[in-house]
């Protein structure tokens, strides 16, 4: 029972909605999917500890939003259409005045795909969330059509969407190590606690991209499953990357004092972008761009598939980097 507030109140007072396309959803010992014929369930977990993925000052509104949104970014990468969600709540206490924020702004952006709560927990314990979402891929003609890491081959183009690097600045702001204006701050923390998941775009790419994942640890980091799981390599020009901190929706980073070399690590390891990474052949180019603009979502192409094992790095003059960058890892 938590403080001021029975679970089972708590559960029915935030968390209870009628579903509309679950067979049966919250106040029963499990829910009941159904998907569509001709389709595969696509299933994702993804957990934020106060602490380690979140300021204990994040506005509640925003971390409702948050929660939902890494785990739509992983049905983004894997091309799936969102369904349902199951929600694992551990409270310190039942703050009505929290819970009436997080509860808004996970519905609203869980309204906004058309994605149910259909389940989950609560307990009193240290602040952490558990979302587990639900999603729906095609199957056409005996084959799924779901994005996976291990189509990449030598030849693709590499892309990434969107803009890279504003979460990761944002962090190091609030952590101290850079000082940066107002108004920088704050469209860049906007990044970092309310990333948009790039479902529309992932659902485009079915059968053009050759492999998918999104952008949660940093590039480089997340780029190299896709290697692995494709037994390939990759040439990335950093030059590009560069130029998706020019094209950024933040004000000028050179401006406010964040030098070269502090960008190009932001944008290639930084993490917590939640944007989309893929391959696709070279032949699909007219294709891609034709689902970028049906997503209404930005791509850049940065790089090529290659024979060769290995990720490698090319300067604006395209003569090999030797600088390494790590990319976000729980247990490093």
């Amino acid at each position: 029972m938590l403080c001021g507030m029975g679970e089972f109140d708590l559960i029915a007072r935030y968390f209870t909605r009628p579903t509309a396309r679950a067979v049966l959803g919250v106040g029963d010992d499990c829910a009941l999917l159904q998907p569509a014929p001709g389709t595969q369930l696509a299933i994702s977990s993804d957990m934020l500890v106060e602490g380690r993925h979140f300021f204990a000052d994040v506005g509640p509104a925003a971390l409702g939003h948050k929660a939902l949104a890494v785990n739509l970014s992983d049905l983004a990468a894997c091309g799936a259409k969102p369904l349902a969600f199951t929600l694992a709540l551990s409270l310190p206490r039942a703050d009505e005045a929290w819970l009436a924020g997080f509860s808004q702004g996970l519905f609203t952006l869980a309204d906004a795909h058309g994605c149910e709560l259909v389940g989950g927990d609560t307990t009193q314990g240290p602040l952490n969330i558990c979302i587990t979402v639900f999603g729906e891929v095609p199957v056409v003609n005996g084959k799924s059509q779901a994005l996976l890491r291990s189509g990449a081959r030598p030849g693709d183009d590499v892309y990434v969407s969107g803009t890279l690097g504003d979460a990761r600045l944002a962090l190091e702001a609030l952590r101290g190590a850079v000082i940066l204006p107002h108004g920088l701050l704050a469209q860049a923390r906007q990044r970092l606690e309310r990333p948009t998941p790039r479902v529309a775009l992932g659902q485009a790419l079915r059968g053009i991209a050759s492999a998918a994942i999104d952008v949660s640890d940093g590039l480089l980091g997340d780029l190299r499953h896709i290697l692995r799981a494709s037994g390939a390599g990759a040439t990335l020009d950093t030059a590009i990357a560069i130029n998706l901190i020019a094209t950024s929706q933040s004000a000028d980073w050179a401006g406010a004092g964040i030098d070269p070399e502090r960008q190009l690590a932001y944008t290639l390891a930084g993490g917590d972008d939640y944007e989309l990474a893929f391959t696709a052949p070279a032949s699909a180019r007219d294709a891609v761009q034709a689902a970028a603009l049906q997503a209404q979502t930005p791509v850049s192409r940065i790089g090529r598939i290659d024979a060769d094992p290995g990720l490698r790095l090319l300067d604006a003059a395209g003569a090999p980097m030797q600088r390494r960058y790590a990319s976000f890892d729980h247990f490093a």
